[in-house]
């Protein structure tokens, strides 16, 4: 399926800037296989001093934009066009729990996609003894890690609310699992922290989720949003798969990936540092339409 994403990232802040310095990692990236970009590009309002761009660790996309001069707001926008590939779900070459263990010892690599940087705590997932719990007492009687993952992401959608005024951006894993509510970065948070606590390396997703409007409803510009998922390292022979437990499902071809990491702070939209004081309002903006 070929998809058009565009995304507007605006803040006002309360006080003007008297200089920063930005990392941004809003851009598709093409994965063999899953996904290719044809074509992307990031503008910026104030345009900034100075401008480049690398491949972070986890091979996310990062602009880096820096200002001397003062300014009061700044807008983010992205522009692409990627074609995303219709994959039926997987079929379910997983382990058991028991194997997988063993699969992950004979794992010789410390890649960008190696298990093991998946594992264990990390900045914004720690591993907390009611969710390693719960995760147990959802995937105990799986028959395979594919199923166990599965399992855990249909609970959660389950058990838990969208909410979007119950959470903010950091808010930890245990504060959303003890309230029941939050929004996609909780709910993906708390899958991983959950199958990490059971030995299962799972990781973070960052991307656009194109979203279809009722029957006789027409689509509303800038309804779409940035969302946020999971991926599951599932064995050597089945790698990693992705979770939706926001949608409860495997992710499939309306999913556009922006990138992976450990946890949110490794694919966060923007992060810097500002020359100011005070706050800053955001709003976003996100359409993502499929080309017919």
């Amino acid at each position: 399926m070929l998809y058009d994403v565009k995304l507007d990232l605006h803040y006002d802040y309360d006080a003007t800037v008297q200089g920063g310095r930005h990392l941004i990692r809003v851009a598709p990236i093409s994965i063999p296989g899953v996904q290719r970009v044809v074509a992307a590009g990031l503008s910026f309002e104030p345009r900034p001093d100075r401008k480049s761009h690398f491949t972070d660790f986890f091979g996310n996309s990062v602009t880096t934009i820096a200002y001397d001069g003062p300014h009061d707001t700044l807008d983010v926008r992205l522009s692409a066009r990627v074609q995303v590939e219709d994959i039926h779900p997987p079929a379910d070459l997983s382990p058991t729990l028991p194997s997988l263990a063993a699969e992950i010892a004979r794992f010789w690599s410390v890649a960008p996609d190696s298990p093991h940087h998946f594992l264990a705590s990390s900045p914004r997932v720690q591993l907390v003894p009611a969710i390693t719990d719960y995760a147990r007492d959802v995937v105990d009687s799986a028959a395979s890690v594919q199923s166990a993952a599965l399992a855990l992401c249909m609970a959660i959608h389950r058990d838990f609310t969208y909410d979007p005024k119950a959470t903010d951006v950091a808010t930890k894993p245990a504060e959303a699992f003890a309230l029941r509510k939050g929004v996609c970065q909780d709910f993906a948070h708390i899958m991983i922290a959950g199958l990490r606590g059971v030995g299962i390396p799972a990781g973070y997703v960052s991307g656009f989720l194109r979203t279809i409007p009722p029957p006789g409803k027409a689509r509303l510009e800038g309804a779409d949003a940035m969302h946020a998922w999971a991926r599951v390292w599932c064995g050597q022979h089945a790698g990693w798969i992705e979770f939706d437990p926001t949608n409860a499902m495997i992710a499939g071809p309306d999913h556009i990936c922006i990138g992976h990491g450990r946890d949110y702070g490794d694919i966060s939209p923007i992060v810097g540092v500002l020359r100011t004081h005070g706050g800053h309002e955001t709003t976003q903006s996100v359409d993502v339409i499929r080309v017919e």
